[in-house]
């Protein structure tokens, strides 16, 4: 029990090992706006900010250059790929009653289903979960 007029003991996370456990301080730069969002966040997760942000850290993935760059280089070929069958599907809009553009749109809708499977399967400004 606490005395009258002392401190409140320290909450968990600033008990222990743990606390001796992390000596590194990182210092990070923000507006106000930002400091108030962090912070609201990590009051709502009922967590400090320190812990909120080694969380989301920890689940943030991370590009190295060569994997960038090839991510960089999948897009651009699925955006080429894109514009032409733009293209194909523009031709066979416009050729609706021929048979072969029947066969067209079908094969269209065939390369737009394998597209949707090579798109990003998340956003990276998301966090990963």
């Amino acid at each position: 029990m606490a005395r009258a007029g002392a401190s409140p003991p320290f909450p968990p996370w600033r008990r222990g090992p743990l606390a001796r456990s992390r000596p590194v301080l990182v210092a990070v730069r923000l507006t106000p706006d930002e400091s108030a969002d962090w912070r609201t966040k990590a009051k709502a997760a009922g967590v400090p900010l320190s812990v909120l942000i080694r969380r989301a850290m920890a689940r943030t993935r991370t590009w190295t250059v060569p994997a960038a760059e090839v991510e960089r280089e999948r897009n651009l070929q699925v955006s080429r790929i894109g514009n032409n069958l733009n293209q194909i599907a523009r031709w066979a809009n416009t050729h609706k009653g021929a048979v072969e553009a029947v066969e067209v749109i079908g094969h269209l809708i065939a390369v737009k289903r394998a597209l949707a499977a090579l798109s990003p399967l998340e956003d990276p400004d998301a966090d990963a979960g």
